[in-house]
């Protein structure tokens, strides 16, 4: 086919252009979808009065910006060029010309004034939408918005947590679910933080629940009932694909079979079965006993082979049969059940319907089920009020909430707000790019802005997208969203269905492998319920290529790094082939690349790879995290042990356990601190220790003095971490991670672990600058909407990672009315081996998982214009040399009807020298771990000027105190308090009930930081009397008052001081009355001598240049007068200076 030839779907493209007609348009890939997008935008535009009526919606800012792009650019080329020569360009051009005609008409001035085309994201929609009306929307003035919200999830789950103590009316709920997770308080905040996270999925379903005043029962019942709709729908599907010659024969044989097993087996159910059982959930256990005779047991259940039928099953022998009629009757039947499971090998639909009556749920729960729901939802909708609280406070929240506030502030379809009427009067036109990605509540937005449109009143819905290629479930994306539209409908518009077949993209060779393999992946119906969706055939418009398009490369019993090698021998291929060709590497978890990014670097290739090469595996970042964790924590002995392990050290496993392994409570630092345990140690041991325990003593005495990286980098250095790492790369990884500690570095609070191990996951490598652009390493996911010469898809044996628990289970399904249904199982216990709900609601996500797997292939398959390589290994049998069937969540299992047969053929060609591993018998070599480590009397040499060397900082830092707070204990309490006092001064005043809460905060923040119990008591006492002192004292109060003028608490300021940059934390800052900005820090000792006078004088002068340095950094910002002041809390003392220049 020419380049001017028209593609076969041209029809279907032209009446797409239909200006009046609201369409839904499915789009497969490479059929230039958003150069559609574009044409009819462009003929819209040439009919409103104003562009602003156009409204287009893309689910990635990219995507957004590539139309807008595609948009100002056809009206610069039909403003200033001849028309072209290609017919799909030529129309573009004609139809940017009647927009311009429009344009100069109505003086738009487009070209000018671009940001007149409305084309944004959904995101940035439900801003807009919030923004326009701030009251209905829960916020006054528009907040920001945070990409990563984790903390505050954190924050409000520990609040809500913290009402236990309270005693709040929750307590009880609370403390019933901690019951029932061993009372792990960790992880019951790690639970709650995650569904806050999805709280855009359940909450506008679990909040009439848990505030419904009405009747439990029938709350109950109405969330029953769609647990009994599901029950009695996988029994319809049984009924509907029962051949006609098993609803005659098998209830006589389930009878028969029933008459002649033992007395306690499940089949005796049958007994007096007539007649096949009905949908309803009383028939099925039942149906329950037809699947075992019918099927094998376990996960992966089958037809029986005709062969298996014995006595176990109610089928005697004929030989056992007293008389010779009775030994007629037991072998007719067993013949005639041997006959039907012949007849039923090919009936798929059927034994995967059966197979899954093992996971149906029980129609109705527990009462302690039930109570456990209840909990949840109570429990779950104060989380979400807290985090609101939460959100006010921050001044920032996360796109779930700006979603949420958007789809409030627009009302309800049969109560629309006013904004939603002022919306029906300006928008005309909208378009949704993408579609099949729809979540829930996008849908229920969509709704809502098309509401009151009628057909032919000028207003139309454009939905463009390919169901093939949805494969965002993890965001909540429901294809059957897209296959409810489909139907012909979005809420009240009418919806004309076009198809496109056409794929400019791939060669013929490509196109014609994939309608040959997919049509056996993908299902052979769509069920928009089930997520299921079929495949639709593609029409090559590109000829094909001389050579294979598609290569299977079969690879058995090998490992990563072989399959690494095997992807490094193609690109030499691809690049000899085409040296200008792009290629890609699709992977389909950022896990399965560190073997291929490995050789990669080590043979010098440059490749692109952003966020793709995760550095929270490399050694010296491990290294750095567990030194932070250690420094941050000194009660976490893993990290502790960790950095005695780490390079630097070297500690063998003996003497770490000589040193540790008699005493679990103590810390670790205090056990290298005690001569008795060092003496246990081996010689080697204890001078490596001695080597490296005056640079951790050093750094655990400047905790709180430093900022984080600086104390962090310090302390690495000084141990000798750079003399460690094993390549000059790795210096750039460790540079990473210290810019990880400088950001989260807040300097008012302890960072936690949790946060500091969730940080470093999400770590990736820097990409090369200089590599072309030519190879590229990405995830599939990624990768959709690109497209190379050569596609590589590695590592497609891999299974990827199971899901961790969740609270509470559910699953949003799109029911057979269109309507969202949602189906709740709660967590098992931490004793309990599982929630039969729970577990049916895991098997419906797993079933839509096998089905999104197939579209995720199709969707990386579709990327390549030229060459297509697939990569996968199975393990054979050790015994009879047969190929291992791939497990059911790797991807290769989903190939496997279609490549099966090379995998076979290679394992019959391939002799044992072929395989990467044989028995093992023949093999001498064995793997042997090395521990790297430093020589035992490697000393440091001088870090260069500007790091800051420990000792030198020591000296610095170090100084004699007269009063109490110099140990561990006091500089913790120091620290909680200082938190605390941030939270009540962005707060009112709080009462001395509040006061008791955070007197409970604090004590399980010193319990967190690990302060020994025999130090607790006194330490939560001075917790208490600073708390107190502060609610008693008239100049406290005045200090956290909220009225003040730009009150802040924790306020952050860097000021260049000559050539360096300073870093400030300013406890407490605000404008009084009088227009005087104040600065006041905290001071959380307690003084023990006499002269309380004196003391407070010494004070002020020994930090009286601090706040004068933070008084200088304000001035550059601000005219008004400073005033400087100290507070004591403790003490009620206070000392304050005017500010002079």
């Amino acid at each position: 086919m020419t380049d001017n030839t028209a593609p076969v779907d041209a029809g279907a493209r032209e009446r797409a252009l239909y200006p009046d007609t609201s369409f839904i348009v499915q789009a497969p890939a490479g059929s230039g979808k958003t150069g559609l997008l574009t044409q009819r935008y462009l003929r819209l535009l040439a009919r409103v009065e104003s562009p602003e009526e156009i409204i287009a919606i893309t689910f990635t800012r990219k995507a957004a910006g590539e139309m807008r792009e595609r948009i100002l650019n056809a009206l610069a080329s039909a403003r200033s060029s001849r028309q072209p020569e290609d017919p799909h360009e030529a129309l573009t051009w004609a139809l940017a010309g009647e927009a311009l005609e429009q344009d100069e008409r109505l003086d738009w001035q487009l070209l000018d004034n671009p940001s007149r085309l409305r084309i944004q994201t959904i995101d940035s929609l439900c801003q807009s939408l919030a923004r326009q009306t701030p009251l209905l929307s829960r916020f006054g003035a528009m907040p920001g918005v945070t990409e990563d919200a984790r903390p505050y999830y954190l924050e409000a789950a520990q609040a809500v947590l913290d009402e236990l103590e309270a005693g709040d009316e929750l307590a009880d709920a609370i403390a019933q679910l901690l019951r029932h997770r061993d009372n792990r308080m960790d992880d019951l905040q790690s639970l709650i933080a995650a569904m806050l996270a999805r709280r855009d999925q359940w909450l506008r379903l679990v909040a009439p629940h848990a505030i419904d005043d009405g009747d439990p029962l029938e709350r109950r019942m109405r969330i029953e009932e769609v647990l009994t709709r599901l029950v009695e729908e996988g029994l319809e599907k049984i009924e509907t694909a029962m051949p006609e010659v098993a609803r005659e024969m098998l209830p006589d044989l389930a009878a028969f079979a029933a008459q002649h097993v033992k007395a306690d087996s499940p089949v005796r159910a049958c007994l007096d079965m007539e007649r096949l059982p009905g949908s309803s959930t009383a028939d099925l256990p039942l149906w329950q006993c037809i699947s075992g005779l019918l099927l094998t047991k376990g996960n992966k259940a089958k037809w029986r082979s005709p062969g298996g039928i014995n006595k176990s099953l109610g089928f005697p022998a004929e030989s056992s049969g007293g008389s010779t009629e009775e030994k007629h009757l037991f072998r007719d039947r067993k013949q005639a059940m041997q006959q039907l499971l012949e007849s039923m090998q090919g009936h798929a639909e059927l034994e995967k319907a059966l197979a899954n009556l093992s996971f149906l749920p029980t129609a109705v729960y527990t009462d302690e089920e039930w109570q456990l729901l209840d909990d949840l939802f109570r429990l779950l909708l104060r989380s979400v009020l807290q985090l609101q609280l939460v959100f006010s406070q921050r001044g920032e929240v996360d796109f779930i909430e700006m979603a949420l506030s958007a789809d409030e502030a627009l009302g309800e379809v049969d109560d629309p707000s006013d904004l939603m009427l002022r919306l029906d009067y300006r928008i005309s036109h909208l378009l949704v790019d993408e579609f099949q990605d729809t979540s829930q509540n996008q849908y229920r937005l969509f709704r809502k802005l098309v509401a009151g449109w009628e057909q032919g009143d000028g207003r139309t819905l454009f939905l463009v997208g390919d169901p093939m290629q949805s494969i965002y479930r993890f965001r909540e994306a429901e294809v059957g969203l897209f296959l409810q539209a489909w139907e012909g409908r979005l809420g009240d518009v009418p919806l004309e269905r076009l198809v496109l077949s056409v794929n400019f993209r791939s060669q013929r060779g490509i196109i014609d492998w994939v309608n040959h393999a997919f049509p056996q992946i993908m299902p052979l119906h769509s069920d928009k319920v089930h997520g299921a969706v079929e495949y639709t055939r593609s029409d090559a418009y590109k000829p094909a290529l001389a050579g294979p398009a598609v290569e299977v490369h079969a690879l058995l019993d090998t490992d990563e790094v072989s399959e690494a090698e095997h992807v490094l021998r193609i690109i030499d291929e691809a690049e000899a082939e085409c040296p200008d060709g792009s290629i890609a590497i699709l992977l389909r978890s950022k896990a399965h690349v560190a073997d291929v990014v490995r050789l990669l670097k080590q043979q010098h290739h440059q490749f692109q790879a952003v966020e793709i090469d995760r550095l929270s595996q490399r050694p010296v970042v491990r290294d750095l995290l567990s030194l932070s964790c250690a420094l941050l924590h000194a009660a976490d002995r893993i990290s502790w042990l960790a950095i005695l392990r780490a390079p630097w050290c070297g500690l063998a496993l003996e003497d770490l356990h000589a040193l540790a392994g008699g005493d679990l409570d103590a810390t670790i630092f205090d056990l290298v601190n005690d001569p008795a345990c060092i003496a246990r140690l081996s010689d080697d041991g204890a001078a490596r220790l001695q080597r490296v325990l005056p640079v951790l003593s050093t750094a655990m005495s400047q905790r709180g003095r430093k900022d984080l990286r600086s104390w962090i980098e310090g302390a690495w250095i000084a141990l000798g971490g750079p003399a460690c790492v094993a390549e000059g790369m790795d210096l750039e990884d460790a540079e990473v991670f210290l810019q990880l500690l400088e950001s989260i570095d807040s300097g008012s609070s302890v960072v936690s672990p949790e946060l500091l191990n969730d940080k470093a996951a999400e770590l990736f490598a820097l990409p090369d600058a200089h590599a072309s652009g030519r190879l590229q390493i990405m995830t599939m996911h990624k990768a959709k909407g690109l497209e190379f010469d050569t596609v590589i898809l590695p590592g497609l044996g891999k299974s990827p990672r199971s899901d961790d628990p969740q609270l509470l289970y559910w699953m949003l399904r799109t029911g057979q009315s269109g309507e969202p249904e949602l189906v709740f199982g709660p967590i098992k216990s931490a004793r309990e081996k599982e929630n039969r709900t729970a577990e049916f609601i895991k098997q419906l996500d797993r079933e839509k998982s096998q089905y999104e797997y197939g579209r995720l292939l199709y969707v990386a398959a579709t990327r390549a214009r030229k060459r297509l390589h697939l990569l996968g290994e199975v393990k054979t049998s050790t015994e009879t040399g047969d190929i291992r069937e791939p497990g059911a969540s790797t991807l290769l299992y989903q190939f496997w009807p279609v490549i099966s047969d090379t995998f076979m053929e290679r394992a019959n060609t391939a002799d044992t020298g072929d395989r990467a591993a044989d028995d093992g018998e023949d093999s001498d070599d064995v793997p042997v771990n090395h521990l790297r480590r430093l020589q035992s009397g490697w000393t440091c040499p001088a870090p260069p000027r500007g790091v800051a060397g420990m000792e030198e900082a020591a000296q610095e830092c170090d100084f004699d105190l007269e009063f109490d707070w110099a140990g561990e204990s006091a500089r913790l309490v120091g620290t909680v308090v200082h938190r605390i006092l941030e939270q009540l001064g962005s707060q009112e005043m709080a009462n001395a009930t509040e006061l008791e809460r955070f007197s409970a905060i604090g004590r399980r923040m010193l319990m967190q930081e690990g302060l020994p119990a025999e130090q607790l008591d006194a330490a939560a006492g001075r917790i208490d009397d600073a708390l107190a002192g502060i609610l008693q004292d008239q100049r406290g109060r005045w200090i956290l008052a909220t009225e003040h003028k730009d009150a802040q608490c924790e306020y952050a300021l860097t000021r260049r001081v000559g050539d360096q940059v300073r870093h400030m934390i300013i406890d407490r800052t605000f404008i009084d009355a009088n227009d005087d900005r104040w600065i006041i820090d905290y001071k959380t000792g307690s003084h023990t001598g006499g002269g309380m006078d004196e003391f407070l004088d010494r004070e002020q002068e020994r930090y009286r240049q601090q706040l004068d340095d933070y008084a200088a950094a304000f001035s550059r910002l601000e005219g008004r007068p400073i005033r400087l002041g100290l507070y004591f809390p403790l003490l009620n003392g206070w000392r304050e200076w005017r500010y002079k220049e």
